[in-house]
Order: C-alpha cells, then structure tokens, then sequence
C-alpha cells in the first residue's frame, strides 16, 4: 500500500483510530474528543483518527500507544499460529492490519518501527503459504465447493484475511485457474 492521495486502501488506512494522551492544555479543542468540554485537558485521553493524529503527535502536542491490533497480546497470538489471527477483525473498515501499521510504524521510533516491521513480516510469512494453499485448492475444487468441516475452517480463515491478503488470495487463485486450463489445453494438444 502506498500513502497515495487518491488510494482508498490509504485513506481507509488513515481512517483507523489511535489513542492519544495529550501532553498540554489545548483550549477550545474540546470538540475533538466528541465531548462537550470546551478544552482538552492535560492528560486528557482521546481516539483520533491517523490522519489528525500525525499532526497532534508531531507538535509534541500528544503521544500516543501503540494500538490494540498491535499490542503484546495479538502479537503473542502471531507468535503462537499466524494462521489463527483474523486480521480483518482488529481494524475493520476493510481489513487494512497491514496498512495501518505501516502507518504506524512511521511514526516510531527507529528501534520500535524496526521491532514491529519484524513482527509484521513473521505475521505476513507465516500466513502466505497457507493463503496460496487454500487460493489453488479452492481454484482446484471449482465454485460449488467441497463442504464439511475442513471447508468450515478455511472459510473462516480467509475471512479474517487483511485486504492485502484477499488480493494475493485472488490472484493465486486465478494463477491455478489460468494453469489448469493450460495444463489441460496442452494435454488435449498431446492427442
């Protein structure tokens, strides 16, 4: 994903709301916090959106924690089975997990942002393989499906695939298509 002015996978990205605890007394900003204080107090917690949040931050105005879907527990969770992790449900608004951390990490520091792309990466390869997997098993069984159980888990994992996620898995799964319908051209060139 790229921080492109006219890409929606950015803007949704920037959407995603972080804590921030404010460092000084801002009045007549109260607004921002959707309350109805006419100022924001010092120590004053408040979710923002990213996009106001870089600005509040960089002024030395607010800090902020690293988020929930970064946190030590789902980030034990990715330690434990990547598999596991439904991405999509720990930043909604179209499964940006990815996105969002990058997001993130940019506004860390270089030891912190080098800590989290470390986990993003083990997050992202201990998944692949099984997204290419269920892409070309589910490119091999054709649209009705194969049903029981195991069809039950691999549903539920690619839901909570992140946004980036779901493009490689369509990708992979029209590759295995294009290659079947190779693979059987050429056989049927063979005879």
């Amino acid at each position: 994903m790229e921080n492109d002015y006219f890409s929606v996978e950015a803007i949704l990205a920037e959407n995603q709301k972080i804590q921030c605890t404010f460092k000084h007394e801002i009045p007549n900003m109260g607004h921002l916090g959707g309350g109805t204080e006419r100022d924001i107090a010092i120590l004053s917690k408040l979710q923002l959106p990213m996009w106001l949040a870089y600005v509040i931050i960089y002024s030395d105005w607010a800090e902020f924690n690293i988020p929930q879907p970064f946190g030590l527990k789902v980030r034990n969770a990715l330690k434990a089975e990547a598999t596991s992790v439904r991405l999509s449900n720990l930043v909604g608004a179209g499964g940006m997990w990815y996105g969002f951390g990058k997001m993130i990490m940019d506004m860390l520091s270089d030891e912190q942002a080098s800590e989290m792309s470390e986990m993003m990466t083990k997050a992202f390869k201990g998944r692949v393989v099984e997204l290419v997997d269920q892409a070309q098993h589910f490119a091999a069984i054709g649209p009705g499906g194969a049903g029981g159980s195991g069809s039950d888990v691999a549903a539920s994992f690619r839901e909570g695939l992140d946004a980036t996620e779901r493009e490689i898995f369509t990708l992979a799964q029209a590759s295995a298509k294009r290659m079947k319908k190779w693979h059987e051209e050429s056989d049927k060139a063979k005879q």
